[in-house]
């Protein structure tokens, strides 16, 4: 780990906010970059032995660690064009004793394992909790049909409103449960691929409920409004939002009880507004166009989007890269709940375009006018929805749809 300490020695925390980020070469910029990543990864893997292993969470932080050490590595290979040689080496040795860490931290708290005498199972046999399963599933098509889940304790403490009847001729809002993520990164819609089939699917789609989920995914939906349920992650775990078209996403409501969600990925989405909610660890903006997104986090990165407005709480710089009209507006008052940084440590619009490295101000992104930002009234009463506003409603009043 000698790397990585002289990486974090060459550039102390008060050195660094005095420099000015428009002044300093690209390669520079990574290497700051990259010295944040190492300090957020020693730190999640300083965090492990005290994680639970119930449900998973131990294994899920790991998870993240390894996720995040194979980005790193990724970008590296990406910034070799303008990094010299001799960096890219320190860089690579710098995450090899990173793998080396995490294999020698993995090592020392894995749990011994307990002697037990084990029964062999019938194959054929079935767990009482899965017949439950699918006879509550079978019984979910059954017109009128509610589930025993309403009366849980987290239903009680965020009751249904009383509006949310689907009006007619308006297509259904789903509360979607958290699902196990994809294998594989579903396709992204492109312009003029016929939508029909997804948006028949999208209507029809039910999941069931999994507390213990390792992932909460909403992929390839079209014209929806989605609302996750508060009791869609028990622990924190990694969400991802991918192959979106003009929809309605809220997944906040999990996070406002001192859940954030681990990691963030959005990807290939389109005409949307995404209310992504608390995320611990870093937040990776992909292809996203005329769309809005609300979030905090701990690091944010932005790549390849277009005309996006950004509602942002976050502790470090944000970055972009390969973007164009992106426009930056500090958070809603409706999410930013007590824990978000107050003004001094507060860095949303303190934006770095890695492709812009000019001393003048980047054309690629600017602050939002306060004149065309979206009020507080219409994020705490109308986005939420209701029999009054349908999903064109909402999507005109946050400024995504413009006449």
């Amino acid at each position: 780990m000698a790397d990585i300490a002289r990486l974090t020695e060459n550039l102390p925390p008060e050195t660094k906010e005095e420099i000015a980020k428009n002044d300093l070469p690209l390669k520079d910029r990574f290497f700051r970059y990259f010295q944040q990543e190492i300090t957020a990864l020693q730190e999640q893997m300083a965090r492990l032995a005290d994680t639970s292993i119930v449900a998973g969470e131990r294994s899920d932080a790991t998870d993240h660690c390894l996720a995040g050490i194979a980005r790193l590595s990724n970008e590296v290979k990406d910034a070799s064009s303008y990094i010299p040689t001799y960096d890219q080496r320190i860089y690579a040795e710098a995450i090899k004793a990173l793998q080396d860490k995490l294999s020698e931290t993995r090592a020392a708290v894995q749990p011994r394992a307990k002697f037990s005498f084990k029964t062999k199972k019938n194959p054929s046999a079935i767990s009482l909790s899965d017949a439950a399963e699918i006879a509550a599933q079978g019984r979910r098509i059954i017109p009128g049909y509610l589930s025993p889940e309403v009366s849980s304790q987290d239903s009680s403490r965020n009751p249904t409103p009383l509006y949310s009847s689907t009006p007619v001729n308006e297509v259904e809002t789903l509360q979607l449960r958290p699902e196990i993520a994809p294998t594989s990164s579903p396709a992204i819609l492109d312009e003029g691929k016929d939508t029909s089939a997804l948006e028949k699917k999208s209507n029809n789609i039910r999941r069931p409920t999994f507390s213990n989920a390792s992932s909460v995914s909403v992929d390839q939906h079209y014209g929806l409004h989605i609302m996750l349920p508060a009791s869609a992650s028990s622990a924190s775990v990694p969400a991802s939002i991918t192959s979106l078209r003009h929809c309605v996403v809220d997944m906040s409501i999990p996070t406002t009880d001192g859940k954030p969600y681990a990691s963030l990925t959005v990807n290939g989405v389109k005409e949307s507004l995404i209310i992504c909610g608390q995320v611990d660890g870093p937040a990776h903006v992909t292809g996203v166009e005329h769309s809005t997104i609300v979030l905090s986090c701990r690091q944010f990165r932005m790549h390849n989007c277009t005309d996006v407005d950004v509602y942002l709480s976050c502790t470090s710089n944000p970055i972009i890269e390969d973007c164009t009209r992106i426009r930056f507006s500090r958070i809603p008052k409706t999410y930013a709940l007590d824990q978000n940084h107050p003004d001094g440590t507060d860095k949303w619009n303190q934006v770095e375009d890695f492709k812009w490295i000019k001393p003048e101000q980047s054309p690629n992104w600017s602050i939002l006018d306060p004149n065309d930002a979206v009020s507080d009234e219409i994020w705490a009463e109308m986005v939420p929805g209701g029999p009054c506003w349908s999903l064109e409603d909402i999507l005109r009043a946050t400024k995504v749809m413009r006449e």
